[in-house]
């Protein structure tokens, strides 16, 4: 029994996080449940910033301040880190839209944000921002909320590093390359996602080829 409860206590402590229980019809609810847990666990590390990757979801593309993660369910997020907006401590500004499906602006744990879910062709267009990390998504209505279940075990675990950014993208670097990260206003639409996901699944598929060829020249 004592061995029962030793490893119980490791599996606890390794996922970061307690049991959540999940309301399979509520996206507020679990928003709030989730987001307002701090976990303090991280397996993403960049310059700058770090997060936590759930079990399941790995990366199809990624650079300094974007990612193309998939889930298990083939289920793609389109990940934007704007590292620029977080040091200059710029405003989240966001309106609840009445015409969405669901639309609601975040304020937990100090940080800000919100979640709108607009339906586009009978599937969901989600966009989900919080502290300064934006997720995208386009899913059918079965995957909804697992979805969002995983952008907020991701999005409650972003941490920046001020000294790091500091020497990145302070006021004194000059040669710093300012991103245009215009799919974190409020008003970007599901055309301009769109736009993004047929460009980046195009770049995948020729990616893809060009491995293909290189195994087959080896």
């Amino acid at each position: 029994m004592k061995k029962l409860i030793v490893l119980l206590s490791i599996i606890i402590f390794i996922t970061g996080c307690s049991i959540e229980k999940i309301d399979c019809n509520d996206v507020d609810k679990n928003v709030d449940m989730l987001l307002s847990k701090k976990v303090k666990i991280y397996n993403v590390f960049y310059e700058g910033y770090k997060y936590y990757l759930p079990k399941g979801i790995q990366f199809l593309n990624r650079d300094e301040y974007n990612a193309i993660l998939k889930d298990e369910k083939n289920n793609r997020y389109y990940l934007y880190v704007d590292a620029i907006s977080y040091y200059h401590k710029v405003e989240n500004v966001y309106d609840k839209e009445k015409n969405a499906y669901f639309s609601k602006r975040i304020d937990s744990n100090k940080k800000t944000g919100y979640l709108q879910i607009d339906e586009v062709n009978s599937k969901y267009f989600i966009q989900f921002v919080y502290n300064y990390v934006k997720i995208e998504a386009y899913v059918n209505k079965k995957d909804l909320m697992n979805v969002i279940v995983n952008m907020c075990s991701i999005l409650r675990t972003v941490q920046f590093n001020n000294v790091v950014l500091e020497s990145l993208i302070g006021d004194n670097i000059l040669d710093y390359k300012e991103e245009d990260y215009t799919l974190f206003k409020a008003d970007s639409s599901e055309e301009d996602f769109l736009d993004v996901v047929e460009r980046e699944e195009t770049d995948l598929y020729k990616k893809d080829l060009e491995d293909e060829k290189i195994d087959l020249d080896n």
